[in-house]
């Protein structure tokens, strides 16, 4: 699904529901709708407030976060560093609203060895993510969309020689991504440039 095929069934979604929006056979993507949230969450919109699960084989769904999307992009640059161009472009297409299927059909034919989850959960969680941000931030956000703050850091792990502990750490610290990452799909910032090239940032 697109990200506006997609963001569809996130807002169409009853409250208090989960449901599978995508299965690979051994792994499934569900999310859910709550009808109120916690003290944590209390600046959100309910109305557009998500969570998304992880189901692998029979266990009980769970909660992935950000790390575990980024640690596995992180894990498969590092083995195959030829591969970080196809992985960004990938993940870009993704962020740009392409179906995350067919963003990632280049990648497919790479013999990753290094990653967390299959390449097609990996990008629907991207996916979900970013929809995540954009519709459910309920802070002022430096970035426009919102969801720049996950890609800034997607573009991170994938294409930053530093080493992963000192990635995490950043993003640990609620550090957002360097600007280089974001400053021109940023219309918050100066250098916004609705004609960016791809993969303007490296």
């Amino acid at each position: 699904m697109t990200y506006d095929e997609m963001k569809e069934i996130v807002l169409d979604l009853s409250f208090d529901t989960m449901t599978e929006v995508y299965n690979n056979g051994e792994q499934a993507i569900l999310i859910y709708r709550p009808s109120t949230l916690s003290e944590r969450f209390k600046n959100y919109d309910v109305n557009t407030n998500f969570q998304i699960f992880l189901r692998i084989g029979d266990n009980k769904p769970f909660r992935p976060n950000h790390l575990r999307l980024l640690i596995d992009l992180k894990l498969r640059a590092r083995e195959l560093s030829q591969s970080k161009e196809e992985l960004l472009i990938a993940f870009d297409k993704i962020f740009y609203g392409a179906n995350p299927l067919d963003a990632i059909k280049p990648l497919t034919h790479i013999p990753f060895t290094q990653y967390i989850n299959p390449i097609d959960i990996t990008a629907i969680l991207a996916q979900l993510f970013i929809i995540e941000q954009d519709i459910g931030y309920g802070g002022k956000s430096t970035f426009d969309p919102p969801s720049l703050y996950i890609q800034g850091w997607i573009r991170t792990f994938i294409s930053s020689e530093q080493e992963i502990d000192q990635i995490i750490y950043r993003i640990c610290r609620n550090t957002p991504p360097a600007v280089k990452y974001t400053c021109q799909d940023n219309k918050n910032h100066p250098k916004y440039n609705t004609n960016a090239e791809c993969l303007w940032y490296i």
